[in-house]
């Protein structure tokens, strides 16, 4: 574990839970403290997929008697979802051509018929109907996986998973209404606290309850354009958030909840997930990591995956896997090798006694954008985390 004392004039500290092996910039423990100086910041916990963001460091939990809107950021309810799909045959070119446009969002009216409308129940939160059900860019995608390797079949089985089962793995946030509730707020007040904390919160809650029901939609148009009936999430866990906890508010940017729930722990397009049961205490700020973490920025994996790997070898994976995506930017910036490696985040969880593995994902078909030559028009706002 790496420990950074408390910064001159601020009573915050802060820990990092990563081995010394483990590929973090100096710039995100930068963002760290810079954080950890703001005033009311009570303690900083970094994941070990630390790595830095805008304005403030992504794989993090801080808590603080001040509630910063910026150390949510703007992909508000952003977070990752796993829902059982039962499909007879499992062959990744086939599913892949399948995939609908989750570039397109429902419509009310063009697409009143829709069955996929059957998961919204009740009225939309904030009434925010752009881009409901569709996926984002960044880092977000829609994914077929399979069970994989069970590491601990009791707690397996409690979710009702066995290898070589099927599940759609969905990361997807609030869209644009997340954005626009951050946006309003820097407009007028810039990285500073929100003046009135209730408001923010009110505004906020609407878009976590968006995103987790962002992600029902989008499994749900896959699993119907898959032939078959959609479930409910064994795991769904929001990792952009701020929650009230303690009496202090507990900020979470690119970190999952970790006090006793169940978490996928998201690879890259070329290597499983894994699914934790987390146990994080008070020193992680109760969080565990939300995935591999970059460890290039998307400028450098553009510039060097485009020297390394053609548009191909990213579209098919080394485990076999396929990836739609007709965005060939998108593509090399998303390249596995512009993450840190699973097992190292995976293992530094182990060895600080954060989580306990219970089963691997393992892609399949990793949808990112429509396909080149669908005919569709990208929407370009990209997500963020």
């Amino acid at each position: 574990m790496s420990a950074y004392p408390t910064l001159p004039g601020s009573a915050a500290s802060v820990t990092v839970f990563a081995s010394p092996t483990s590929w973090i910039e100096s710039a995100a423990l930068d963002q760290c403290r810079q954080v950890a100086a703001l005033p009311g910041m009570v303690h900083v916990a970094g994941m070990p997929d630390l790595h830095p963001g805008k304005g403030a460091p992504i794989g993090a939990a801080m808590t603080s008697t001040v509630l910063y809107p910026l150390l949510v950021g703007s992909d508000i309810g952003c977070g990752i979802a796993v829902f059982p799909i039962r499909l007879k045959r499992a062959v990744p070119e086939r599913l892949a051509a399948r995939f609908p446009d989750l570039d397109r969002a429902l419509d009310p009216e063009r697409d009143a018929d829709d069955p996929a409308w059957a998961v919204v129940e009740g009225d939309v939160p904030a009434g925010h109907l752009d881009g409901l059900g569709t996926v984002g860019r960044g880092n977000h995608f829609v994914e077929l996986a399979r069970i994989g390797t069970v590491l601990d079949p009791s707690h397996a089985r409690r979710l009702g998973l066995d290898a070589g089962d099927l599940v759609l793995v969905v990361h997807s946030g609030s869209r644009g209404l997340g954005e626009r509730i951050l946006r309003e707020h820097t407009e007028v007040h810039g990285a500073g606290p929100a003046p009135d904390p209730a408001a923010y919160l009110a505004r906020h809650d609407a878009a976590v309850r968006w995103g987790a029901l962002n992600r029902r939609v989008l499994a749900a148009r896959v699993a119907y354009a898959l032939g078959v009936q959609p479930s409910a999430p064994v795991v769904d866990q929001c990792h952009n958030l701020v929650e009230v906890r303690d009496g202090h508010y507990l900020h979470r940017k690119g970190a999952a909840p970790g006090d006793g729930r169940d978490v996928l722990v998201a690879g890259t397009r070329g290597t499983p997930s894994y699914l934790v049961a987390a146990h994080a205490g008070p020193q992680a700020n109760h969080s565990v990591a939300h995935g591999a973490g970059r460890k290039m920025s998307r400028a450098d994996a553009l510039r060097r995956g485009r020297a390394k790997h053609t548009v191909e070898e990213l579209r098919r994976t080394a485990l076999g896997s396929v990836v739609v995506c007709g965005e060939r930017q998108l593509l090399f910036e998303e390249a596995p090798t512009a993450y840190k490696r699973i097992e190292q985040v995976i293992g530094d969880l182990v060895d600080h006694g954060l989580a306990t593995p219970v089963a691997t994902t393992v892609p399949l078909v990793t949808y990112k954008t429509p396909d080149a030559g669908t005919g569709s028009r990208p929407d370009r706002r990209r997500g963020r985390r």
